[in-house]
């Protein structure tokens, strides 16, 4: 156990768990969405992150990006993988929700029809990208080249932890204005509250559930797209454990709550960091979901706990 090392490195250590934590937020969010108005576990969300890897990988290899570009190529280049990431995920997602789980609302199936379809889309697609893409690890350009740019009580701060936590930040804040102070995004919370009492408000359901499948497919674009700058590799199966881990981060901050989902993901990301410096890499999956079973012993509904429909204004 080295618990020496963890004390000594304790700031960089937090840091790196942040920086993780925050991606594991921003593809939380779309669970979060689709079980706050659906109550409904969408497991194939971890393949729509995992389309908007390739989706920025194929737009770099495209644009013919090369490792460390001037600051203006590189600016472009994540602009366009953003774009891409996020209408690959986003109509990744609105494709699942009209193929897979619309018939089965209209037929008012019952709710474990619901996961065993969201399970079987997963798979489906993780195999599609399989015999497309290969089934080794793809690598990419290094488009932001890492470098520090200060240090905060002994941490490296580099640049890309920086785009990392600060866009990630963005992308969840503007999400919370949409949802908390638009006109659509007090649909969605009707919706969320009592769908038949919104429909009779004049609100339409089936809008309000395509609308937060595209907002939970941009925000896991956006994570591919931070995903790739940061790791720099994808893998038609790499949505699968960090879809779980999305998935456990949502719980963990209270699924159905928005700051909950960014709540749980860098309570998550720390204690994977944690984890594997005292051990191995190979606890951090295992500190995952210890924590989440220990959490949820002691707080059922998690953290903070709060659903989408009775969210404040």
């Amino acid at each position: 156990m080295n618990v020496d090392e963890l004390f000594s490195h304790l700031g960089q250590h937090t840091v790196d768990g942040v920086s993780k934590g925050a991606i594991y937020a921003l593809v939380a969010l779309g669970y979060t969405l689709v079980y706050g108005v659906l109550r409904l576990i969408n497991f194939a969300h971890s393949e729509v992150f995992m389309v908007g890897t390739f989706a920025v990988m194929g737009t770099w290899s495209l644009l013919g990006a090369k490792d460390n570009p001037p600051i203006g190529t590189a600016i472009l280049l994540l602009l366009a993988g953003l774009i891409a990431g996020a209408l690959a995920s986003g109509g990744t997602a609105l494709a699942v929700e009209r193929i897979a789980y619309k018939r089965l609302r209209t037929k008012n199936a019952p709710p474990l029809v619901f996961l065993i379809t969201a399970i079987g889309v997963s798979l489906v697609l993780m195999e599609i990208f399989g015999l497309w893409q290969g089934r080794l690890i793809k690598g990419m350009p290094t488009i932001v080249e890492r470098e520090v740019l200060f240090k905060l009580f002994g941490a490296e701060i580099t640049n890309i932890v920086l785009i990392v936590v600060i866009a990630s930040l963005v992308m969840m804040y503007g999400l919370d204005v949409f949802i908390n102070k638009t006109r659509y995004g007090r649909g969605v919370r009707a919706v969320a509250q009592n769908p038949d009492v919104a429909a009779l408000m004049g609100i339409n359901k089936d809008r309000v559930i395509m609308l937060i499948f595209v907002l939970g497919g941009v925000m896991a674009g956006a994570a591919a797209l931070l995903w790739d700058m940061r790791f720099g590799i994808t893998k038609f199966d790499i949505g699968f454990v960090l879809g779980l881990k999305a998935f456990t981060a949502a719980v963990l901050g209270g699924i159905g709550n928005l700051r909950g989902a960014l709540l749980g993901g860098i309570v998550l990301g720390i204690v994977e960091v944690y984890f594997a410096t005292l051990f191995t890499s190979n606890w951090e999956d295992v500190a995952a979901f210890v924590v989440l079973v220990i959490v949820l012993m002691f707080r059922p509904t998690g953290l903070l706990g709060e659903s989408l429909g009775k969210a404040r204004a």
